[in-house]
């Protein structure tokens, strides 16, 4: 039988094992799966506005803050509320306004570039009185970074950073530190940053710098790294997958693990990103990294979308694509407090009303951590739900002089779905279009065709959880011209 090979609309239709389309599908180590539906946390309201920017954050102690934003607010989710944090004065987002989250020792810090940068300790949040405005914000040894600055002065290629472990102070000092630059060597904006290891790396859309912590007087030294346009389009379409960053570019999806940056969507879903994305409204992609899954999420707003609806999903081990389009406002790591027994009645009153759990879901774990999403409604859902329905589309199957018959065709489950249905298609010419063809469901674990033609493929409709791992179809020669 022929392995699965993933989502790949860009290579050749005829590659054994490949798909040319799928709904709700994504991949995992052995094959392809159904997509876990959204499922919204037991006792979590709805924001009371848009989240534009929401992270889980860890402090010294372990214990957890979970952060979300709104243009005016700041929120903490604490006892099945989300208590308001901000601090006296509403904040000034604007229309592309979004949060950068980052957790330095015990203190939360956020920064929107509309405001000074925001401080917590647990109670609400302040202004840091001497820092600037950042588009951006990471920790990075004994430092916070800030990207895309305004200290009083438009600096959009400006980087400061904090005086070491001090992040109440800002003001430039030899003595603490302290101290800020530009980078200038490309053109353009700091559109984005992350610590990677015990590096700084900033990114303009075209360009990637690194900075190495070199002690005073310089602080910090930055170094453009080869690699041609590669950048990053917007401050969350970039993830940390574990020492290296997974970023959307200007031209490309690329890994970049501290030396050269590399392609990962050629050949495969690449030019269907570019073509099925806003170009004016591409900046928006939203990625994030489901640790336990091996997965990154690449959330864009498609044609004719101002904000992310559409999907792309990459296993980084299996380098396999997927597809599971979800309209949300912001993605994060969320981390639940667990499921005992006796709150078990606190999601259903009945055993049969906790099926949209899966078993081996991290929703039952304490401290498990569970790709989450704001869905448009402004509430917090963990998608740790059971697939309901997918489908996956073939490639090609044939051969220009001759034509042949297909008999059957057989999936290889390491989840058989609830149900299976198959649409056949066939093609006498190339490129003149496919027909739809014969229809089936499963008899005796496989689906039994009877068409003839020079080239055929199928799509496959799943109802609910389901693996595939194999797929193979049995065509015999039926004449040559």
């Amino acid at each position: 039988m022929i392995p699965l090979t993933g989502f790949a609309p860009d290579a050749d239709v005829t590659t054994p094992g490949l798909l040319t389309d799928c709904v709700n599908l994504i991949p995992y180590l052995n094959g392809m799966e159904g997509a876990p539906e959204p499922v919204t946390p037991a006792s979590t309201p709805a924001l009371a506005a848009a989240c534009i920017g929401a992270a889980v954050v860890s402090k010294l102690d372990d214990t957890r803050r979970i952060i979300a934003g709104t243009a005016t607010k700041l929120y903490e989710l604490s006892a099945g509320a989300w208590a308001d944090v901000s601090r006296a004065a509403v904040y000034n987002g604007g229309v592309d306004t979004r949060w950068s989250i980052t957790q330095f020792g015990d203190a939360t810090l956020c920064a929107n570039r509309a405001d000074v940068i925001q401080r917590s300790t647990g109670a609400a949040f302040a202004d840091i009185s001497t820092a600037p405005k950042a588009e951006v914000l990471f920790t990075v040894g004994a430092f916070v970074m800030a990207l895309n600055t305004n200290d009083g002065s438009e600096k959009p290629d400006g980087w400061h950073c904090c005086a070491a472990f001090d992040d109440t102070s800002w003001t430039p000092s030899l003595a603490t530190q302290a101290t800020s630059g530009r980078l200038v060597a490309t053109s353009g904006r700091l559109t984005a940053g992350m610590r990677l290891g015990e590096y700084a790396i900033a990114y303009k859309q075209r360009s990637i710098y690194l900075g190495q912590y070199v002690g005073a007087p310089t602080v910090w030294n930055w170094i453009q790294v080869p690699g041609g346009d590669a950048g990053c389009i917007g401050k969350e379409a970039i993830c940390d997958i574990g020492g290296a960053h997974f970023f959307v570019g200007d031209d490309n999806i690329w890994i970049f693990d501290g030396t050269r940056p590399i392609p990962v969507a050629d050949g495969y879903v690449r030019q269907f990103f570019f073509d099925h994305s806003n170009p004016s409204y591409r900046y928006r992609t939203i990625c994030v990294f489901d640790r336990q899954k091996n997965l990154v999420w690449v959330f864009y707003p498609s044609l004719g979308s101002i904000t992310p609806d559409a999907a792309l999903v990459y296993h980084v081990v299996a380098k396999k694509w997927g597809v599971a389009n979800r309209s949300i406002e912001a993605a994060l790591n969320y981390v639940s407090g667990g499921i005992t027994i006796d709150g078990l009645s606190a999601i259903s009153s009945t055993i049969d009303g906790l099926f949209s759990y899966s078993f081996d879901s991290q929703f039952w774990l304490a401290g498990g951590k569970s790709m989450s999403i704001f869905s448009t409604s402004h509430q917090l859902q963990s998608m740790t739900g059971v697939s309901t329905s997918s489908s996956m589309t073939t490639g090609d199957v044939g051969d220009d002089d001759a034509v042949s018959a297909l008999n059957k065709i057989r999936l290889r489950y390491a989840l058989a779905p609830t149900s299976a249905n198959v649409q056949t298609f066939i093609q006498q010419n190339s490129g003149v279009g496919f027909i739809a063809a014969a229809t089936g469901s499963v008899l005796d674990g496989k689906f039994d065709m009877r068409q003839s033609a020079r080239w055929h493929k199928a799509t496959f409709s799943f109802t609910g959880a389901v693996k595939v791992t194999h797929m193979d179809a049995e065509i015999t020669p039926a004449g040559m011209r």
